[in-house]
């Protein structure tokens, strides 16, 4: 099969994962949420809708109301500002809040898998990029790329700007798409780690010599330093982001009960009282453990910049978490390890297109489930 059959095909097919995606979350919706007395729904509300649950309340009360921070209660100021931001920057153009969300997270999810592919692509040929995109694509938490009112596809989108720039030698902008990204999402370290070790690591490859602006990538986080300024200015406390986890409801306190994931091997292990729960949770630690068995491999093939992100992207929340509830959504940040994972599968077409099989059914499945109300991450 030549090179623009291979192109199209994996397009369309990235298209139908979409065109799929989105219609399995507004059926679901659909279904569980009918009202007898208004059987009819208006095209937009029922195309958006599907896409609005759980932590999607959190964004439209910051877009629409601003902060909000108590002690010891569950608090806004867990949640970073550039996605509601940017909300409340398109309802200026007349979408309500939630067509404002849900339209910010179509455009950038598809666009990110766009600019991944053109980043894999530096890294390696162009069938092994686009079976990386592919795996990305139906990997099944990939339905937040797809119209759900969270935050991870603009993160996603502009990391992976941020990596095609560095990786194209344009730092400056490198630098500042990722100051921007630390806005969206905690994970400033990671960014910051990574994107420093590569740029050291692609001007080694070249045979040049450090500089002083080598190392620019440290103010990478700006954005989460902005953020943490805006906390102490506003509430009095630079890590009240922080400190709200550990509200009732989240329960993610620093301690050795969350670093040893004691609540993980209760729910799961010695004595769990909700099958599907249980499953859940294994779930998400089944995928955060297969990311980090991939960063050596990371950084045999992509180096240690990569390596070195992907550890930290994935160990920080790993770490933090009581019991990886979430940890397959936050794992799309981790994008290289799709790359890894193409690159291993090349001489194992099976086994590549078994993966592209399971992840799309299961893709659609995570999408119906969110969309009837079923939390999944």
């Amino acid at each position: 099969m030549n090179r623009s059959a291979s192109r199209t095909i994996a397009w369309v097919s990235l298209v139908a994962v979409v065109a799929c995606s989105a219609a399995a979350g507004a059926g679901a919706w659909r279904y569980f949420h009918k009202d007898p007395n208004n059987p009819v729904v208006r095209l937009d509300e029922y195309v958006t809708m599907g896409w609005v649950a759980w932590d999607s309340s959190w964004y439209m009360r910051i877009a629409q109301e601003g902060y909000q921070f108590t002690p010891g209660q569950q608090s806004s100021v867990a949640f970073f500002p550039l996605y509601p931001l940017l909300i409340r920057a398109v309802q200026t153009l007349g979408p309500n809040v939630y067509q404002a969300g849900v339209l910010i997270t179509f455009l950038c999810g598809p666009l990110a898998l766009f600019l991944f592919t053109r980043w894999a692509r530096l890294l390696a040929d162009e069938p092994t990029s686009l079976s990386a995109g592919l795996l990305m694509a139906m990997y099944p938490f990939t339905f937040y790329f797809y119209g759900a009112m969270y935050s991870d596809a603009l993160f996603v989108l502009l990391v992976v700007s941020a990596f095609l720039l560095l990786e194209k030698g344009h730092l400056g902008p490198a630098v500042l798409v990722a100051a921007v990204a630390t806005a969206a999402r905690p994970v400033a370290p990671a960014v910051v780690l990574g994107l420093l070790v590569r740029r050291l690591e692609w001007k080694h490859a070249r045979g040049q010599k450090w500089g002083v602006v080598d190392f620019l990538p440290v103010l990478s986080g700006l954005g989460f330093g902005c953020y943490m300024l805006y906390l102490w200015h506003q509430f009095g406390d630079p890590f009240a982001f922080v400190k709200v986890q550990g509200a009732a409801g989240w329960d993610q306190q620093p301690g050795w009960h969350t670093w040893l994931k004691v609540s993980w091997f209760e729910r799961v292990i010695l004595s769990p009282t909700d099958k599907r729960e249980a499953f859940r949770l294994a779930a998400h630690a089944f995928f955060t453990f297969l990311a980090l068995a991939l960063v050596w491999p990371t950084r045999k093939l992509l180096g240690w910049g990569y390596a070195a992100y992907v550890l930290a992207i994935v160990g920080l929340p790993a770490w933090s978490t009581k019991d990886f509830m979430g940890m397959g959504r936050y794992l799309l940040s981790a994008f290289p390890v799709f790359l890894t994972g193409a690159m291993l599968l090349r001489e194992r077409p099976r086994l590549l297109r078994g993966a592209l099989a399971v992840g799309a059914v299961s893709l659609l499945v995570l999408s119906w489930a969110f969309g009837a109300d079923y939390y999944i991450s």
